[in-house]
C-alpha cells in the first residue's frame, strides 16, 4: 500500500509544469486519487541553465534529462515527464518510456511579426529559431531568408520577437495550446510542406524497467495510438543517429490497426532531402520506422550525410 506520496520528476519550465500536471490529474482521474497521492519535484537541467547556445554545441537532447534521469535511477523520483521530442533515442540502462499521453497537435506553428505567413514574409526577413529542422525547412521553402539561433522558453523567444530581433518566429503548436497561448499564431504550417520533428505534440514518462509498482500506476494513461506511432518515429531517428546536428522530419498516424509513416531528411542548408513513405500494422511499429530510417539513409548515401558534420 502506498504510504508516501508519488514523486514526478519534470524541469522547471511553465511547460515542463503544465506537462507534468496534466500527468497527475489523468492518474488521479484514472485511479481515484486525490493531489496529496503525487508530489511534483521540479529540478533544474543544464539545458535550461545554458540557453544562449545551439545545443549541438553543448552535448544534445540528454542535457534536458540527465539530472532527472539521475534521480530516476537512484530511486528519489517515481518516473518523469518528459516533452518527447526532448528525448534521446538511446536511453540510460535501466530506463524506458512506460506511457504516452494522447498526442497533441503536432503542426509547427509560425508567429509573424511582420507578415502573416511564411511565404509573405519581405525579401530578406530574419527569422528565429533553435532547430535545425525548422531552419533547414525554412531555407528549403525561402532561401532568401536570414535564420539566427531563437533559445530560452516560449515566452524569452516571444518576447525576443517583439523587441525586433526578428521578424518571425516559429513554435511548436502543441506547446503553445498547453499554455493557453495559440492568440500568438498567424500561421499554422502544413505537415506535407513542413513536416514536424519525430515525437513532437507527445508527452511521456519515463521510469525503471522492471518496476511493477510503477508500470500499474502507469498504465491506465497510456494511450496506444500515440505510443505505437511514437516509437515508429523514434524508431526512425534512431536509424539515422538522429542528433541535434540532423535536420530530421517525421511523423506517423495510427488508422485502426494499419499505421502510416512519413519520414524527411534535408542538409542543413535545405537544398537537398530525401524522403520516405510507408505504411503497415501497428503491432510492427518500431520495425517500420527502423525500415523507414535504412531505406532513405540508403538512398541518401554516405556522401549526404558528411554535410551534417
Amino acid at each position: 500500500m502506498q504510504t508516501k506520496p508519488f514523486r514526478i520528476g519534470t524541469r522547471s519550465s511553465p511547460l515542463a509544469l503544465a506537462q507534468a500536471y496534466e500527468t497527475r490529474d489523468r492518474l488521479m482521474a484514472a485511479h481515484g486519487l486525490g493531489e496529496d497521492a503525487f508530489e511534483i519535484v521540479v529540478l533544474s537541467t543544464t539545458g535550461d541553465r545554458i540557453n544562449d547556445r545551439p545545443l549541438a554545441e553543448l552535448g544534445g537532447k540528454g542535457l534536458f534529462t540527465q539530472e532527472l534521469e539521475e534521480q530516476l535511477l537512484s530511486g528519489d523520483l517515481d518516473f518523469a515527464v518528459h516533452s518527447s521530442k526532448d528525448m534521446p533515442t538511446r536511453l540510460p540502462d535501466g530506463l524506458h518510456l512506460a506511457a504516452y499521453l494522447p498526442r497533441e497537435d503536432f503542426r509547427d506553428a509560425f508567429i509573424g511579426r511582420t507578415a502573416p505567413t511564411l511565404t509573405a514574409l519581405p525579401d530578406g526577413a530574419t527569422v528565429g529559431s533553435s532547430s535545425l529542422r525548422r531552419q533547414a525547412l525554412i531555407r528549403r521553402i525561402r532561401p532568401d531568408i536570414t535564420v539566427i539561433t531563437f533559445r530560452g522558453l516560449v515566452d524569452t523567444r516571444l518576447r525576443k520577437l517583439a523587441e525586433g530581433q526578428a521578424d518571425a518566429t516559429l513554435l511548436a503548436y502543441a506547446g503553445l495550446k498547453r499554455l493557453s497561448r495559440e492568440d500568438v499564431v498567424t500561421e499554422l504550417l502544413d505537415p506535407a510542406d513542413f513536416p514536424p520533428a519525430p515525437a513532437q505534440g507527445a508527452i511521456c514518462v519515463e521510469s525503471r524497467i522492471g518496476d511493477a509498482r510503477i508500470g500499474t500506476l502507469l498504465e491506465p494513461i497510456d494511450h496506444r495510438p500515440t505510443h505505437d506511432a511514437v516509437s515508429c518515429e523514434r524508431a526512425f531517428l534512431a536509424a539515422l543517429d538522429g542528433s541535434c546536428r540532423t535536420p530530421i522530419a517525421g511523423y506517423a498516424v495510427c488508422e485502426g490497426e494499419h499505421i502510416e509513416f512519413s519520414g524527411l531528411i534535408l542538409t542543413p542548408d535545405g537544398r537537398k532531402e530525401h524522403s520516405v513513405e510507408m505504411e503497415g500494422r501497428r503491432e510492427h511499429a518500431e520495425m517500420l520506422g527502423r525500415r523507414a530510417g535504412d531505406a532513405v539513409r540508403a538512398a541518401a548515401g554516405a556522401d549526404f550525410f558528411e554535410s551534417w558534420a
